[in-house]
């Protein structure tokens, strides 16, 4: 018997499958150790045949066989081939998307215990041996205990003595590590809306295989996923929930414990590798059923998909930024199409791409226009900054959101404070100069962070000493610029000093259960406000939060990106969804120095019609996608003459396309990346505009020939974040 691997090494150079002998009772999609090049090295069994294409006697056997049961699904080769081949990387590299980096490179594996256990066989204990009569004491009336547990209470030596009399019998178990062990909820399944009802009745029984649930925040969406889900698996199939932020997963898959029990399982990068280890295997196994968690959990280990959800499908999150460069989107219609299942979207703002596909026919809509509980979305009051100013307010909160917090902290409910901004101030300037400190590996402003006081690199998390003259005139005159969260809460508890407030950004939320903690104690009353950025901006229910104050509501408007106004307009729905979910009328101060912005006006009327024509439109008429497709093609190098110099190769190659298929480019340029620098690597880009995909395997092929070892140069469609 032969078998076919795919050797672990991400490299174009070995992009191919390698030949084996093997036993007979090897099964495709095993881990293997396979000889390689002088070294053993681990592989990927992708098929088996009774033949081999080598004369038999140049044919190396298989070293080691990891797992008794194939790691990897039938339908993880069919997505290899396609994501290998549609976003240009090594098969090897498309294979390491289905499985834990530290399950893959066996850092990780089942975790045991010991239980010790009474015989029934009396055993005579020397008087002299009292830790021994107290151990048998102990066990008297327990039916087993910890062997740890056991030892360090009395000692290993008396334990093992008894062990050795046949007193004792120690038993070895398999453990599941649980991640969020205490995350439950009691919820039971809800009354459905009639609204619901027919959202439901849309979903089974529409012909199409993708449907876009556009809700007000709100709506009802979730109940409408947890539904679905329940009729799949009643027919013994499964399903993959993704959300866009770790910090909504706690919520979510405590609703998902709660209605399916120990069906759900989680998968993020926040679990700890053995958490991750035992949650992956629960899924491959059919223990669990159903896969929540944020992008990477689309290459769940699940057979026979009944349907895949995608929250938020709008979030920029679903968008890898790493090799491979996918977005969950194309990954989720390749299994869709595989299983044949379906594919659920749902947003409150969904993506203008994903809507005009849904107007125009492609995809189900179904539109839920009212709340659950029929109660109005909150008002939104527009504070005019800078009118703030001329009244001599320069805090960062207006007249109306110091009065609107006042009255909310005093009726007993809960406000939100959003600032998509963390830190303490986002610049360091000597007023003397000119000077803003600067991060030595990044071309980007350091930010000052208070609890530490110290200056960190947002892109590559140095930290600096704060500065307490200028380094480059001598001053001593250094002026903090741009209000971040730890600011804002320092300036809430002068203000209000009898308020609980705690905050949610990446420097709060460390560990594996950082985020459940804060919103933990949220969710139950134990804090007044929560300031956050854009990860309590999403998905989050709290009853009791009647106020959301948006501080720099136009801070995205902006940026460099074509998606600004669209960005813009997300977030702040999104955020103004958080208030007023219960009982109590919900309000929104939205803080901004340009009130008369269409995006805002759109925003403050819920007005996501309005917006997406208008949007449409503009699109229309400068050629931005959906009319086009934004292709980047980026050359990142520590070495800025070597990132020049493949700059300038890929641009001169595509400057030879765009004379042979003129008709195909309508915007054709090479620069500096907006950043030009990150992590001490130059950064350079060549920027089109393309009016298909017929260039794009041409341009994947350019930038494959111009990578090297010191010189990494991919492609970008329609990407993210153009900065």
């Amino acid at each position: 018997m032969y078998a076919q691997v795919i050797v672990d090494i991400a490299h174009s150079q070995v992009d191919r499958i390698f030949e084996y002998s093997c036993q007979s009772d090897l099964k495709t999609g095993s881990r293997v150790k396979v000889p390689f090049g002088g070294r053993v090295i681990d592989g990927f069994v992708i098929g088996l045949s009774e033949t081999c294409s080598l004369p038999p006697e140049k044919v190396k056997p298989i070293k080691e066989v990891f797992d008794e049961c194939p790691a990897l699904v039938p339908e993880c080769f069919s997505l290899m081939e396609r994501i290998s081949s549609r976003f240009r990387v090594p098969k090897a590299a498309a294979l390491r998307l289905f499985l834990p980096s530290e399950m893959r490179q066996g850092k990780v594996r089942e975790a045991y215990k010991k239980y010790a256990k009474l015989n029934d066989i009396p055993v005579p204990i020397s008087k002299s041996a009292k830790k021994q009569a107290e151990i048998l004491d102990f066990l008297k009336d327990r039916e087993e205990y910890e062997f740890t547990a056991l030892c360090d209470k009395f000692g290993r030596g008396a334990v093992n003595a008894l062990v050795e009399k046949g007193a004792i019998s120690i038993e070895k178990r398999q453990i599941k590590r649980n991640p969020l062990g205490g995350v439950y909820s009691e919820e039971l399944p809800k009354t459905l809306t009639y609204s619901q009802a027919n959202a439901i009745e849309s979903i089974e029984n529409s012909p199409k295989s993708v449907h876009l649930i556009h809700g007000v925040t709100g709506s009802g969406k979730t109940e409408i996923y947890l539904q679905i889900i329940a009729r799949e698996i009643a027919k013994g199939k499964t399903a993959i929930f993704l959300v866009p932020e770790i910090s909504l997963t706690p919520q979510m898959l405590a609703q998902l414990r709660a209605r399916f029990k120990g069906e759900a399982a989680i998968l993020h990068s926040g679990l700890s590798a053995g958490e991750k280890f035992d949650e992956w295997w629960r899924l491959r196994s059919g223990e669990a059923k159903i896969a929540i968690g944020a992008r990477s959990a689309i290459f769940a280990p699940l057979e026979n998909l009944g349907a895949i959800i995608i929250d938020e499908e709008h979030d920029t999150s679903y968008v890898s930024e790493t090799a491979p460069r996918y977005s969950t989107l194309d990954v989720a219609k390749m299994r869709a199409e595989y299983n044949g299942c379906k594919l659920i979207l749902g947003s409150a703002t969904p993506s203008v791409e994903s809507y005009i596909e849904a107007s125009e026919g492609r995809y189900n809509l179904i539109t839920l226009t009212e709340r659950i509980n029929k109660k109005p979305l909150p008002e939104i009051i527009i504070s005019d900054m800078r009118r703030e100013v001329r009244r001599g307010n320069n805090s960062a909160f207006s007249k109306a959101l110091r009065d609107e917090l006042d009255e909310t902290l005093k009726s007993g409910n809960q406000a939100i404070i959003f600032l998509n901004r963390r830190g303490y101030a986002k610049t360091v300037i000597c007023r003397d100069c000119g000077y803003v400190a600067k991060c030595n590996d990044c071309d980007v402003s350091l930010a000052y962070h208070s609890e530490e006081n110290c200056l960190k690199c947002h892109y590559c998390g140095a930290k600096y000493k704060m500065l307490t003259a200028c380094p480059e005139c001598g001053g001593t005159h250094v002026r903090l610029g741009g209000t971040g969260t730890q600011r804002v809460v320092v300036d809430l508890k002068e203000l209000f000093p009898a308020a609980r407030i705690i905050r949610m950004d990446n420097d709060t939320v460390s560990g594996k259960d950082g985020h459940y903690k804060i919103l933990h104690k949220f969710a139950n009353k134990e804090v007044d406000i929560l300031v956050g950025t854009q990860m309590i901006a999403k998905g989050h229910d709290f009853p009791s939060v009647t106020l959301v104050g948006i501080l720099d509501a136009d801070m995205s408007l902006y940026f460099s990106d074509y998606r600004s106004g669209e960005r813009t307009f997300q977030l702040i729905t999104q955020v103004s969804g958080r208030s007023g979910r219960a009982d109590d009328k919900g309000k929104v101060v939205l803080q901004t120095c340009c009130p008369e912005n269409y995006i805002l006006r759109y925003a403050v009327n819920y007005d996501y019609l309005g917006f997406f024509k208008n949007e449409i439109e503009v699109r229309k008429a400068t050629k931005f996608p959906p009319y086009s497709l934004i292709c980047r093609v980026m050359v990142t190098s520590e070495n800025d003459a070597l990132a020049l110099e493949a700059l300038k190769g890929v641009y001169l190659e595509i400057e030879e396309l765009r004379k042979k298929y003129s008709q195909e480019f309508l915007f054709l340029n090479r620069m500096h990346s907006p950043i030009k620098r990150i992590q001490s690597k130059h950064r350079y880009q060549v920027l089109m505009r393309l009016s298909g995909d017929k260039m794009l395997e041409s341009i994947y092929d350019i930038a494959v020939k111009y990578t090297s070892g010191n010189c990494l140069v991919y492609v970008e469609e329609n990407p993210a974040n153009l900065s």
